[in-house]
């Protein structure tokens, strides 16, 4: 039997249970930066050729110096992360994989349907660390790297680069994700990036096919990756965002349990109760079959600000 994904989002099931329309909710269930980089107009090219050489070189050049990528490390341009967790498992033999929980089931999901089996401590085969973790924002270590096969899932590592480990991306065995619908904003664009051991990113490469990414994700991924200005201000401004609804929750008499500055985690008691008091104001927010305490919620926009305290 397939392992069965459990994600924030699911929208379309809120409004058919509380009503209204897509427009009239605040979606709070995911980590996306409500403030996406500002799309610039795309070239015709873009939209009727095949993606080209010079335009995938100028994203993986423009990811080596963002992320400060190891020269002997490979980077490869994705159609999503999801699109890769998939395939990672059939790069060695199924055994056992480490993947401590709770924390983002993708994983594990991915590595059980390739006949894989799980653990949550010991050694392994093959570790999957989420870096910082979903949801709680646990950061690992160097130390805890050590499987043969080791998949560093930064999706949400790009609000604190110094918390990095990708000067371990051209160890053996390594692989390091990153997502460009969490920080970016740009969910839609389906873009991600895996940058690893030079030969695991050649068999991802051939695993892939040609023309993976399309050339809109192209050419929008390498002028956000080249903007560092915009990073910056952004990070300042999650950083504040993230201030404000911990101090707006723990008015409500919520504890922070963790997060980052994408996403904030909280004990709020009936975790079940508060998700439903928000949904009736129309915002929906993150719950967790693990957990009857635990609510998690992102950022909201400047525009909803207001909507939110009000439910609150």
């Amino acid at each position: 039997m397939l392992r069965k994904r459990d994600h924030g989002g699911g929208l379309d099931d809120a409004i058919k249970q509380y009503g209204g329309h897509r427009e009239d909710w605040v979606d709070l269930s995911t980590g996306i930066n409500p403030h996406a980089y500002p799309v610039p107009p795309i070239t015709p090219d873009a939209w009727t050729a095949l993606p080209d050489t010079a335009a995938a070189t100028r994203l993986t050049t423009a990811a080596h110096r963002f992320w400060s990528v190891p020269r002997a490390a490979g980077v490869l341009a994705t159609p999503g992360a999801s699109s890769i967790i998939a395939q990672i498992p059939r790069l060695a033999p199924p055994g056992t994989a480490r993947i401590q929980t709770p924390t983002y089931n993708e994983h594990a999901a991915s590595f059980t349907n390739h006949g894989w089996t799980l653990s949550n401590d010991g050694q392994a085969d093959a570790c999957v660390l989420v870096h910082p973790n979903n949801p709680d924002g646990h950061m690992w270590a160097v130390k805890d790297a050590n499987a043969k096969l080791t998949v560093i899932d930064e999706s949400f590592c790009d609000v604190t680069p110094q918390s990095s480990l990708i000067a371990q991306a051209a160890q053996p065995g390594t692989l390091i994700l990153k997502s460009f619908g969490k920080f970016w904003g740009l969910a839609g664009l389906r873009l991600g990036f895996v940058i690893g051991d030079p030969a695991l990113i050649a068999r991802l490469t051939d695993m892939l096919g040609p023309w993976p990414v399309s050339g809109i994700a192209l050419d929008v991924g390498a002028l956000a990756l080249e903007d560092k200005k915009w990073a910056t201000d952004t990070r300042t401004r999650l950083a504040t965002d993230a201030h404000r609804l911990d101090t707006l929750m723990a008015a409500r008499g919520a504890d922070l349990v963790g997060g980052t500055s994408l996403f904030r985690l909280y004990d709020v008691g009936d975790a079940a109760a508060f998700q439903q008091r928000l949904a009736q104001a129309h915002i929906w927010s993150r719950i967790f079959p693990y957990s009857t305490r635990w609510l998690r919620l992102g950022l909201p926009a400047a525009k909803d600000w207001q909507r939110v305290e009000a439910a609150l």
